[in-house]
């Protein structure tokens, strides 16, 4: 794991954002990835993206408040998965970059990495609907405050993204009612 001095050496000052076309099977959408605020998150995602992990992917769930599993902190995210087959071969875990250090907060179309724990991130990534700073440091959707990894902005196809948050949940499922039923796939993701 790399330590938070590791991470501040990555940093990138005046790196481009990385541009990543997402072609789903209800449209496309377009992020700019952030490697000068969040290097290690950024590179991580990339990785995925080169290495065709998303081909063939899903969004696997959508919350939303009529869907929501924990009303104490409610959140709307649309959150999407590296393809089946390709699971067992994700990457080890990265060190969390809170939004305390990159200072890319979770507003509209923020795009950020799924976690369980502090440095659990592999693949699995979310998009932001509205503005949802219990997702950043010292937020309380997670017990332990540190929030998620921001690391990009949807910057075309929100209209996409906010119809796959639509779609139909429910299905038996580790999210219950915020199950996505069917996933919608992610036909290819790849650098423009």
């Amino acid at each position: 794991m790399l330590s938070l001095a590791c991470v501040t050496l990555l940093a990138q000052p005046g790196a481009v954002p990385v541009r990543v076309v997402f072609d789903t099977e209800l449209g496309s959408f377009s992020v700019d990835v952030d490697l000068a605020h969040a290097p290690v998150t950024a590179a991580n995602f990339l990785k995925y993206v080169d290495g065709g992990f998303f081909d063939g992917g899903y969004a696997n769930r959508a919350v939303r408040p009529d869907n929501t599993t924990r009303h104490d902190v409610e959140i709307q995210v649309v959150q999407f998965q590296v393809a089946r087959a390709r699971q067992r071969e994700q990457f080890a875990p990265i060190p969390l970059e809170r939004t305390s250090v990159t200072g890319i907060l979770h507003t509209d179309a923020v795009v950020s990495m799924a976690r369980a724990g502090p440095d659990t991130a592999r693949g699995s990534f979310s998009v932001v609907i509205g503005d949802q700073p219990s997702l950043d440091f010292g937020g309380r959707r997670n017990a332990d405050g540190q929030g998620f990894a921001a690391f990009g902005r949807v910057v075309s196809g929100m209209d996409v993204v906010r119809k796959i948050q639509q779609s139909h949940t429910g299905a038996a499922g580790a999210y219950g009612t915020e199950t996505l039923d069917p996933p919608i796939g992610i036909v290819k993701a790849y650098r423009k």
